[in-house]
């Protein structure tokens, strides 16, 4: 008896390995793209071997004409693989962060939901060509080597286990896996929509680095992300190692002379312990400064409302006002200079 085509098996391979890592229910989120319903056909085979329930989540963001009998038709189509429990979510799409930003959040916030009712992981279908677009978004936005170093097969976040099985699979050989088990895929117009920017590197900055560099180019964006994150965890390991978890205040002395990246790690987790929100890259530069430029600078303001000063060899965090905290204020606190 002939096996699966190639594609098919590629991607229920690569299902199969982290299907059966955990006894929890597993929830693929899919939109009835190729990606999404491939991992969705594969989950449906994979899991009831491994002895895993899984189910399926499709979001309808009532962003497109028809998205409601689409996302009904795609719930269709997902009991007929065997999934079990498939649940419609309509979601109601803001305007912060942008047309992208905004159905994003809301897809996220409806699944994190209906993970949390059942306990479930979730599956997302996002490839290597994904992988390798994230990696260029990074690299172009500056945004930090965590973002070069793209997404991870699993994530806790928001008390939910994001798995994403496919970052080793391309994107053509998810529509081929389609094809093979004669499932129809949903074009999603958007995806094709040059006003959106993932949409211009995948369909023109992409193909140019193709072409300049011989190909390979999303693969090796691949592996450079992967290489990155074995770096960037290493160094987050010793960051957590020279942290002193729940104090107030940090001694100068035991972080101001760690190398430039563990040295910022270690203040990003100690700020990040306090509960200082969106935390970005000018605000550690500005506290570091505390640390190794020790002018006699005031206090560093945080997002919030909370600050840091330095006083007698250690930085103090100020919480913002009225949380409790230290009642000093920052002109009690700031150290003189010597």
């Amino acid at each position: 008896m002939p096996g699966p085509a190639p594609a098919v098996a590629q991607v229920r391979a690569a299902v199969r390995r982290g299907v059966g890592a955990s006894d929890r229910p597993v929830l693929v989120a899919c939109s009835g793209g190729a990606d999404s319903l491939a991992l969705a056909a594969a989950v449906a085979f994979e899991a009831p071997r491994a002895g895993v329930p899984a189910g399926a989540v499709t979001v309808d963001h009532g962003l497109q004409d028809g998205s409601a009998e689409r996302a009904a038709a795609t719930a269709v189509l997902l009991r007929n693989l065997g999934l079990d429990p498939v649940t419609v979510v309509r979601v109601d799409v803001g305007r912060d962060g942008g047309p992208e930003g905004a159905a994003r959040a809301a897809r996220y916030d409806a699944l994190t939901a209906a993970a949390r009712e059942l306990g479930a992981r979730v599956a997302l279908g996002h490839t290597l060509d994904d992988q390798a677009e994230t990696v260029l978004l990074g690299l172009g936005r500056g945004s930090g080597p965590r973002s070069v170093a793209g997404m991870v097969e699993e994530r806790d976040a928001g008390g939910v286990t994001w798995w994403r099985p496919l970052l080793g699979v391309r994107r053509a050989t998810t529509r081929e896996a389609c094809a093979a088990l004669e499932l129809p895929v949903w074009d999603d117009p958007w995806n094709d929509d040059p006003a959106y920017t993932r949409v211009r590197l995948r369909t023109e900055v992409l193909p140019l680095l193709e072409e300049v560099l011989g190909g390979g180019v999303a693969p090796a964006l691949a592996r450079t992300a992967a290489q990155l994150r074995e770096d960037l965890d290493a160094l987050d390991e010793l960051a957590e190692a020279h942290r002193t978890a729940g104090a107030e205040q940090l001694p100068v002395a035991d972080v101001a002379g760690l190398p430039t990246a563990l040295r910022r790690r270690v203040l990003r987790l100690w700020l990040r312990e306090r509960a200082v929100p969106d935390l970005q890259a000018v605000h550690l530069v500005a506290v570091d400064a505390l640390l190794t430029r020790w002018r006699g600078q005031g206090r560093v303001d945080l997002p919030g409302g909370a600050g840091v000063v330095r006083t007698s060899g250690t930085l103090v965090h100020l919480p913002p006002p009225g949380t409790g905290g230290d009642p000093r204020t920052a002109a009690d606190l700031e150290e003189p200079v010597p």
